[in-house]
Formats: C-alpha cells, sequence, structure tokens
C-alpha cells in the first residue's frame, strides 16, 4: 500500500508539472489572426510555408535524429562540460549609469543601460529551458538576482523563440511586473498572446522593419538561424537587434551562425559601442546556425563593434565542447586580432568607458 501511495503521489507530482507543457509550446502563428498570418504570408523571409535564411537553410544543420556516434560522445568527458565548483556571482548595481552599460545575467539574459534608457534581451530566469522544468539541460549557477529586483525596464526585445531565449514563465512574470514591450520578430506575438501579454504592448517586426520606444530606435536585423518550439520548426522568424539611442548604439546578435549580412548590418546600422555576441553551444554537426568563438570575431569586426561582450556561454550545457573551451578561444582570438573583449561574471556591470581588463576568472572552474 505504501508503495502504492508514493507511486500515486509521483505520478500526481508529475502530471502536476507537466500540467503546462501545451502552452509551453506556444501558437500556431498562421492560425492566430488574419492580420499576423497576412503580415507572415508577406514577409520576403516567408517561403513555401516557412520562415527561411538568406544563406542556405540552416534547418538542414540541425539533425533531426542524433548524428552517428552522438550518444557514445554524450557519455565522454561529462564532467568538463559543467563547471568545476560554483561560478562566482556578482550584484547588479542599481544606480543610473552615464553612458553605456550592461548586465549579463547569465546565458544570453542581458540587461543595457544606455542613453537613460534600460533594455532587457531574451530574459530566461527558468531553471531549465525546457518544455518542462523535469527535464532538460539545468544552470549550472542560479540567476544574479531575481526577477522581482529587475529595475522597471523601458523595453523587452527577443532574439527567436527556444527555450533558452524565450522563457513562458519569465514572460508571464514581466507581463505582471513590468510596464515595457515585447519587440519580438514576427510571428512570436502570437506566442506571447498565448501567454498573456495584451497586444498593444507587443511589437512585431520583420527583417529592417523598426520601431521607436522610450527614445530608442529598435531595428530587427537578420540572423542564420532556425525556430521551433516543437517539432513544427520555422513557423517563426528569428533575428537580431540593432538598438539605437541619441548618442550610443548596440547590437544584440541572437543566435545565429556566421553570414556575410554581418557586413551588411554594420554598413546599414554601425559602427557599435558594443556588440553581445554568442560564443558557445557551437558543433560541426551544426555548423550554420550557432558561431565559434573565432566567427564571433570575425562578426563583430564585419559590424564595426567597439567592445564585445560573449553570451549564449556558460549557464546550461547544450553541446559537447567543454564548459570553458568558447571563452578561452575567444580570449586567445581577440588578443591575436586586437579586438576588444569584456567577460563579466554573472550579476557585474560592465561600464564601456571603464570596461575592465578581462581576468581569465574561468580557469578556476576549467
Amino acid at each position: 500500500m505504501r508503495k502504492i501511495l508514493v507511486g500515486g503521489a509521483a505520478l500526481a507530482a508529475a502530471g502536476w508539472a507537466l500540467r503546462q507543457v501545451p502552452a509551453e509550446l506556444g501558437a500556431r502563428p498562421l492560425q492566430s489572426g488574419p492580420d499576423r498570418a497576412a503580415r507572415i504570408r508577406r514577409s520576403p523571409q516567408f517561403s513555401n510555408g516557412t520562415f527561411v535564411n538568406t544563406m542556405p537553410d540552416a534547418s538542414t544543420s540541425v539533425p533531426t535524429a542524433p548524428p552517428v556516434g552522438m550518444l557514445r560522445e554524450l557519455a565522454k568527458d561529462r564532467e568538463q562540460r559543467r563547471p568545476n565548483g560554483l561560478i562566482p556571482l556578482r550584484v547588479p548595481p542599481t544606480d543610473d549609469p552615464v553612458g553605456l552599460r550592461a548586465v549579463w545575467y547569465g546565458h544570453a539574459s542581458t540587461l543595457v543601460e544606455l542613453d537613460g534608457r534600460k533594455v532587457l534581451f531574451d530574459p530566461v530566469w527558468s531553471k531549465r529551458p525546457s518544455p518542462s522544468q523535469l527535464a532538460g539541460p539545468k544552470r549550472h549557477q542560479p540567476v544574479p538576482i531575481e526577477l522581482n529586483e529587475l529595475p522597471q525596464v523601458d523595453a523587452i526585445a527577443i532574439s527567436h523563440d527556444h527555450y533558452d531565449h524565450l522563457d513562458m514563465a519569465t514572460v508571464r512574470w514581466l507581463t505582471a511586473t513590468q510596464k515595457a514591450p515585447f519587440l519580438v520578430p514576427l510571428g512570436i506575438g502570437a506566442h506571447l498572446e498565448r501567454w498573456g501579454v495584451p497586444l498593444f504592448r507587443i511589437i512585431e517586426l520583420d527583417w529592417e522593419e523598426e520601431a521607436e520606444v522610450a527614445g530608442l530606435r529598435f531595428v530587427s536585423t537578420a540572423a542564420r538561424h532556425f525556430s521551433g518550439r516543437s517539432l513544427t520548426r520555422n513557423d517563426t522568424l528569428w533575428g537580431s537587434w540593432v538598438v539605437a539611442g541619441p548618442t550610443r548604439r548596440v547590437f544584440y546578435a541572437g543566435d545565429s551562425g556566421y553570414f556575410e549580412g554581418y557586413k551588411g548590418i554594420g554598413a546599414a546600422h554601425g559602427p557599435f559601442d558594443l556588440t553581445l555576441m554568442p560564443i558557445g553551444a557551437y558543433s560541426p554537426a551544426w555548423p550554420d546556425i550557432h558561431m565559434n568563438p573565432e566567427e564571433a570575431i570575425n562578426a563583430n569586426l564585419d559590424l564595426g563593434g567597439r567592445l564585445m561582450l560573449p553570451v549564449h556561454w556558460a549557464t546550461f550545457t547544450l553541446a559537447l565542447h567543454p564548459w570553458a573551451e568558447p571563452v578561452r578561444r575567444l580570449w586567445r582570438e581577440a588578443k591575436a586580432r586586437d579586438v576588444k573583449i569584456v567577460v563579466p561574471r554573472p550579476g557585474q556591470g560592465i561600464d564601456t568607458a571603464d570596461a575592465p581588463a578581462v581576468d581569465a576568472w574561468w580557469e578556476m572552474l576549467a
């Protein structure tokens, strides 16, 4: 009887935990209303029922089944794919900066303060980037602050709808506690509407469309990636963001493989005082959808980036490379090519006018 009761309790707990999975999957944009469906079908990026890349379709580089030998590789060197200890956190600053400041919270989640305004990129506060908190890669460290400790922000910008960049629980919390609009690529507004975000707080843009929020100009720009929260792929657009204020410019790459489009973005919208560039979760199995560190340096140079802050590493294990490999390769390449970078600890505020020297803090955890 005790075993039956324990088993029943476990099943009930699992059922309770899984109750949100249908909502986590989001909505089907083409079925979310005639206005959005018409905009999607008019998009130059939409062809034969899906969004596509300007370069060869990245979805061809995303395996639908594990490559031969992947399971064997997963079992090897598992300890190297996570930090050997607790990642040092910092308490984020609470004052208002004079110029341009960035606070990296982990993975891609970053607060950028420029020209007196605050922009939050790809906020993910859940423990796992997954449709269920029962499964999926788990955080290596907590977020430096709780969501209720965030300052009021002026805009929330999302790059694409993958779970490590668009988190339902975080979106719902920000909807209830913040007043800022969500700026998203075309189609993602359908997910937000399903999760309770009012339509007036959703600004949905195609590539090279722009909007002004709180005196900042936001331009939705290209990326080389893919989308999807279920087995259905590429029914929402992915992208990057240009944020331009009266005196400062910032570029956030989201997720992307390297592509020639960075030169065009730099020529049209740069140079940039700060670039936020992904450096982790790369693999020879998907070379077109995630940059490696050397390619991130190339992209930063194409963009005219004056200071580069690496994101998309350290927080979740999403590929087979060792935990510290991305930042080691990045620092080596940056020194070889005279590119100025900063590598903050999660929660550390980085003032671009007084950027600290790289101190290799990750080596004690590698």
